[in-house]
């Protein structure tokens, strides 16, 4: 088991301040030779990026889109535009490199961000693929982001249930990626910022193996981040960990003049 830390980090926000921990692992699994996920967790950005390919292609196709957002983060302005023109440099390094040329190379790109730009903070969810975030609010555990994927179509569809897709064999094919032949605009969510929210962004190597109640479970059993990453690797990988698995839990914690009462506003979309 891979050693797993949490940080801590004081925000300054429009009216007050913002006390947020997390903790992150990325873990190759007991099936998969290579981890081909890759992760980036440091504020204001926390994403996974979960890489398809042939050889070493998806390694190389994930390790790209995180260099280049890491990037975007260390340079300290994080927005929908200079998410997608980093997106737009790494489909050109995934390109270019000489081992990352088959047709089905790309890396889901799937995270969260603070934005302090306005007169309130919020926070912004971003998605390519199958990757997921989740928020634990008042109890209950919702998934944030829409997989891209042929089951989530044939669930949204109406020809197959949510019981039926966990286990489809179509279960790993989706329909956006970050890669030479695809685009790199992300779905967006924003999100009130309230006390007491915990995040999980997680690549599908956790959710084959964790139902969305035994992520809750598991977070609902350990408060600090490092210990919930740790428990659930732990489970995903005595569950059969048959692929790579990787996971960031965010906590939220104290808020100075935050507006406790907000809801998440599920509905909307980040402005560019």
């Amino acid at each position: 088991m891979p050693e797993v830390s949490t940080q801590t980090r004081t925000v300054p926000v429009p009216g007050g301040e913002l006390e947020l921990s997390w903790a992150a692992v990325t873990d190759t699994g007991r099936r998969r030779e290579v981890n081909q996920d890759a992760v980036f967790a440091s504020f204001p950005l926390f994403v996974v990026a979960d890489g398809m390919g042939g050889h070493v292609g998806g390694e190389i196709a994930s390790a790209r889109a995180i260099e280049r957002l890491s990037a975007v983060a260390d340079a300290g302005t994080v927005t929908p535009k200079t998410i997608e023109k980093a997106l737009a440099r790494a489909v050109k390094d995934i390109a270019a490199h000489p081992e990352a040329t088959d047709d089905g190379t790309g890396t889901t790109v799937t995270g969260l961000f603070l934005d302090t730009s306005g007169d309130a903070a919020h926070w912004v969810t971003l998605n390519i693929g199958d990757s997921r975030v989740y928020l634990v609010r008042d109890g209950a555990i919702i998934q944030i982001t829409t997989d891209h994927s042929v089951v989530q179509e044939l669930v949204a569809a109406g020809r197959l249930s949510p019981e039926e897709a966990e286990n489809h064999p179509y279960g790993n094919v989706i329909t956006r990626a970050v890669g030479p032949s695809e685009g790199v605009t992300p779905d967006y969510v924003r999100l009130d910022v309230v006390e007491g929210d915990r995040f999980v962004i997680c690549s599908d190597g956790l959710t084959k193996e964790l139902t969305d109640y035994g992520i809750r479970h598991f977070l609902d059993e350990n408060p600090d981040p490092a210990e919930a990453v740790s428990a659930m690797l732990e489970a995903a990988l005595e569950n059969g960990g048959r692929d790579n698995i990787t996971i960031v839990v965010l906590d939220v914690g104290r808020t100075a003049g935050a507006d406790e009462s907000s809801t998440a506003d599920d509905s909307s979309t980040a402005d560019d």
